[in-house]
């Protein structure tokens, strides 16, 4: 299956009560970065101004507390966590499955439209968000996963699922079907496939498990920016502080650091670990199964080819691809929104 894949890049945490405009001036005050960042930094600060309190602020930016903490134990003895967000227990719930250096919070938006008609869970891999970290780092691969999710379904007596998978998710969701297929009642494919681009593999080797961190929010918010303008060129500076807030956490030490296990990295640097299997037995595992599969325009993991070669082979597929977008989509795109919904109707 050759690299276990990613997402854009990483946060967490609200400021608590922090000087968020002192915050903004400071994170803007050395060198200018991007002129359209700035100015949206400028307006943003103004609006702060005008508001009536922080916790108004944080709260049109933050998350509600919509969710319980769930957690299982994994086969070699890590603490693992998943969001879950209550619904109805006479359909299949979704589970969600993040990227590789990604975690359950970006699947905040989609469980809240789901939620409450269809109970969500949102998983943490180990070595990410409130997961474990393991203490082998081999065990950062896809199958190590699988079996994590296998624990997590005995765990919850959950027979029959709908998955969602982004990039690496998407990877265990698919080997999922290979393997245990009769508990997957459908699967959202998204921005991944059984074959990946390799420019794309190159990009995400050259970023993670480089331990970064950044004094403010802001100084965060204005990194992510600057590494990912190309995937999501609409964003504006809210958009990318709500982003920091999903990649980033606080360590113990005050600093806004990546909120997962530098060393999800080693298995990529081990000699012969580039062999690329055969994945397009996963696809046809999902020949008699409702799939969407989702691809941002301007991927470079997922290919307008493969995508649409993957499309012919399951005859229960819908093919979706975002406009102006890279690796990946964020699914609260409307038209991405639309189809998950069209899928789970189809799923009793």
């Amino acid at each position: 299956m050759g690299d276990p894949l990613c997402v854009a890049e990483p946060v967490q945490p609200d400021l608590g009560s922090g000087a968020i405009v002192a915050e903004a001036q400071d994170g803007l005050g050395e060198g200018r970065g991007n002129d359209r960042i700035v100015e949206g930094v400028a307006e943003f600060e103004d609006r702060l101004l005008r508001s009536e309190s922080h916790a108004a602020i944080w709260g049109a930016m933050g998350e509600r507390r919509n969710y319980s903490d769930g957690y299982w134990w994994s086969k070699d003895g890590l603490r693992l966590h998943y969001r879950d967000y209550a619904g109805a227990d006479d359909t299949p719930p979704v589970i969600c499955f993040p990227g590789l250096t990604r975690n359950a919070r970006d699947y905040a938006e989609l469980a809240a439209r789901l939620a409450p008609a269809r109970r969500v869970l949102a998983v943490d891999f180990r070595g990410r968000g409130e997961s474990a970290y393991a203490k082998d780092p081999m065990s950062y691969v896809p199958l190590t996963y699988l079996q994590d999710v296998e624990a997590l379904l005995t765990e919850l007596g959950i027979a029959r699922f709908v998955a969602v998978g982004t990039s690496l998710g998407g990877l265990v969701t698919m080997l999922l079907a290979a393997t245990d297929g009769a508990k997957l009642a459908g699967a959202v494919l998204n921005d991944v496939g059984p074959e990946l681009e390799p420019g794309g593999l190159a990009r995400i080797r050259t970023y993670v498990g480089k331990a970064v961190w950044h004094p403010t929010w802001m100084h965060a918010a204005r990194a992510v920016a600057e590494s990912n303008a190309g995937v999501y060129p609409g964003y504006d500076i809210e958009d990318w502080l709500r982003m920091a807030k999903r990649l980033y956490r606080v360590n113990s030490s005050g600093r806004i650091v990546l909120d997962y296990d530098m060393k999800i990295a080693e298995p990529f640097r081990v000699p012969g670990n580039e062999t690329v299997l055969d994945m397009w037995p996963t696809i046809d595992a999902m020949q008699d199964k409702p799939v969407l599969i989702v691809r941002g325009e301007r991927s470079d993991i997922l290919s307008a080819a493969t995508a649409e070669k993957m499309a012919a082979r399951l005859p229960e597929s819908e093919l979706v691809t975002v406009a102006g977008v890279g690796h990946a989509p964020t699914l609260d795109e409307p038209e991405v929104v639309a189809a998950i919904e069209r899928l789970l109707a189809k799923v009793a």
